[in-house]
């Protein structure tokens, strides 16, 4: 029999990995899990909406209008959730509302985080004059509440599905430039930032490189929950007739159509006004779980 000195020493425990970690304290928190879940299923109906929706989003059937949905005394089985005012399916149209909304709300969320990372990577670095002058234009955007600033764009742009994308892009700027520039002076009084430039960095690479990188975990936070403010700011516009114009299916712009049918047929406006609650929901739910991942100090032990 061997002796117990002779038997290897057991190894120590892997660390896990980055990603694993990020993971297991993400599905920690069920609503969060919950909220990827939904966020999936709308993304996947929004991609593949031309596949799933039985009709055409702009198709009207002659005699078919105002019908309930199948649960419905009244119903007609080839429309599931009904039809509007004029004969649209609205099963169809809410799948294509999907790809609108979430096209709007991603370019509005793209678009501001390279914005709002090169103006707040700027504002840190330059300090002085370029610094007061950025965050004093960010102060007066955030002074005006968001929806009457992005009405006030729209009114001066116009209405149609790229001006929103400008006018929300605007509106939900500051938030990022902000974020950004507070991560980056955060990071600039450390040592690691210190001992780049005593080694020689240029101030580009020092900026993309050094700092950039570890101001994405806030910022990733941030844009998802943008992504949720720009789908509602996008709705908001659309239902005042300022936002996607007809006969797009954007939800917000569904609701202004059917806001005379509220009483009488309840069901045409439900469904986009549903649409949009589970859609921010989900994504601020999301949002919520990314946060408690990335910051350490909110994982649960």
């Amino acid at each position: 029999m061997p002796s117990d000195a002779a038997l290897p020493a057991p190894a120590a425990p892997v660390p896990p990995g980055p990603f694993r970690a990020f993971w297991r304290a993400f599905r920690e928190n069920r609503g969060a899990v919950i909220g990827l879940i939904v966020v999936s299923i709308i993304f996947f109906v929004a991609v593949f909406a031309p596949v799933l929706a039985p009709y055409s989003p702009i198709e009207q059937f002659r005699g078919f209008s105002k019908l309930p949905p199948f649960w419905v005394e009244g119903a007609n089985p080839r429309f599931l959730l009904g039809t509007d005012a004029v004969g649209r399916d609205t099963l169809s149209r809410l799948m294509y509302g999907a790809r609108v909304s979430l096209f709007i709300g991603l370019s509005v969320m793209i678009i501001s985080m390279v914005a709002g990372v090169t103006l707040g990577l700027v504002a840190a670095f330059f300090g002085g004059i370029v610094d007061v002058m950025i965050i004093r234009v960010m102060d007066l955007v955030m002074a005006i509440p968001s929806l009457v600033l992005a009405i006030l764009i729209i009114a001066i742009i116009g209405p149609n599905l790229t001006n929103t994308i400008i006018a929300v892009t605007i509106v939900g700027l500051p938030r990022y430039v902000r974020l950004v520039r507070a991560s980056a002076l955060t990071e600039l009084t450390k040592d690691y930032v210190t001992a780049a430039k005593v080694s020689g960095v240029g101030k580009f690479r020092l900026m993309t490189v050094t700092v950039l990188p570890n101001c994405l975990a806030p910022l990733i936070v941030q844009a998802a929950l943008g992504l949720s403010d720009a789908i509602l700011e996008a709705a908001g516009l659309g239902f005042l007739g300022l936002g996607a114009q007809p006969p797009t299916p954007e939800w917000g712009a569904m609701l202004a159509d059917t806001r005379d049918l509220m009483l009488s047929h309840p069901w045409v406006m439900a469904f986009p006004g549903i649409a949009i609650l589970l859609t921010v929901l989900a994504i601020n739910l999301m949002g919520d779980g990314l946060r408690d991942a990335l910051d350490p100090r909110l994982r649960r032990s």
